[in-house]
């Protein structure tokens, strides 16, 4: 707090001096600049004080360690005929991971989703149900085939429906109808987008069509044979304002290749322009992520969370319990 008194401080002498500094206005605007973005990341700091920072060692323990959250959230919740768990799910390959955990722990016996209604994050726009590359067959394929979860509980949008934009008007009165979402994971892109909602998407946006932005539609041409012409161009997506109504959001960020999204996440401010970013206002954020996506955080900033005491979400289940290094929620 006191950080940000002084730089308080200094904006106004800096401000006070402008008119008389004139023909230095370009030193002094930058002085300015300078100090804005101190009092910007000191205030989200205290502003924050929901948002936590998971940090481990590799992909494979982040998926440890979401599919374990999602069970205890399940579990603790106590869902039944007439109160049903509702999780927001990602696609992508940074969720498999976690998928496939769940689907184990399912199998074992640790955790049931027959109360469980699910909503997905997104799907492609003009490519059929069955196609190998569309999100109804990766999810179905991943995760809810393997699962005892009542198909009727399954919501996907629909990128073949005759009237797009109803559909997503029916799919956000679908999730108010269920009683909002409970848990919402999401992963990100190397830009920071979250779902499709790429940099210059609103932060308030709801589910809508979105055209993908070249960057998307190369990065995903891997997928479809390295054809940039059999890539769909634009996709059915919730907006960040669905995703911020969540009661919990929970981010998976893996890889090198993301940790300047994961940098402009948290230690920079909000910024429509790394849609991720507005989860710094959310009630109740997890980040989690490993250690290649800390590469861009100040050392500072990752010394503080090796520096708390680890606490693994599902405790009971001994055998794949963390070391002293299998990092923690914590409060910023």
């Amino acid at each position: 707090m006191c950080e940000c008194v002084c730089v308080c401080v200094r904006l106004f002498v800096l401000a006070r001096q402008l008119p008389a500094r004139f023909t230095h206005r370009r030193i002094c605007v930058r002085e300015l600049l300078s100090a804005s973005a101190s009092l910007s990341y000191c205030c989200h700091i205290i502003t924050t004080s929901k948002m936590r920072l998971v940090i481990l060692e590799d992909s494979e323990r982040v998926a440890e360690w979401a599919a374990r959250y999602v069970i205890k959230r399940i579990n603790d919740f106590q869902p039944g005929p007439d109160k049903y768990f509702v999780l927001g799910l990602p696609t992508g390959s940074t969720p498999e991971g976690t998928y496939k955990k769940l689907v184990q722990y399912h199998m074992a016996g640790k955790i049931s989703f027959k109360y469980v209604k699910t909503f997905n994050m997104d799907e492609y726009v003009g490519i059929p149900r069955d196609h190998v590359q569309s999100y109804h067959t990766f999810m179905w394929e991943s995760l809810f085939k393997h699962i005892d979860i009542n198909p009727v509980n399954v919501h996907i949008l629909n990128g073949n429906a005759e009237d797009l934009e109803q559909e997503c008007l029916s799919y956000e009165k679908k999730i108010v109808e269920a009683g909002g979402i409970e848990l919402f994971i999401g992963g990100i892109g190397p830009d920071g987008h979250i779902a499709f909602n790429e940099p210059g998407s609103s932060l308030v946006s709801r589910t809508r069509v979105k055209t993908l932005n070249q960057e998307t539609i190369t990065a995903n041409a891997r997928f479809f044979n390295n054809d940039i012409s059999q890539v769909p161009k634009q996709a059915l997506t919730v907006g960040v304002g669905t995703v911020m109504e969540a009661r919990e959001v929970m981010v998976l960020i893996t890889g090198s290749h993301k940790a300047y999204a994961l940098h402009m996440a948290i230690e920079e401010g909000v910024n429509h322009m790394w849609t991720v970013s507005a989860f710094q206002q959310h009630k109740r954020t997890i980040m989690l992520c490993d250690e290649d996506a800390t590469l861009e955080l100040k050392v500072k900033t990752v010394k503080y969370f090796r520096s708390c005491i680890p606490t693994p979400p599902c405790d009971e289940f001994a055998e794949t319990e963390f070391g002293p290094d299998g990092g923690v929620p914590v409060v910023l």
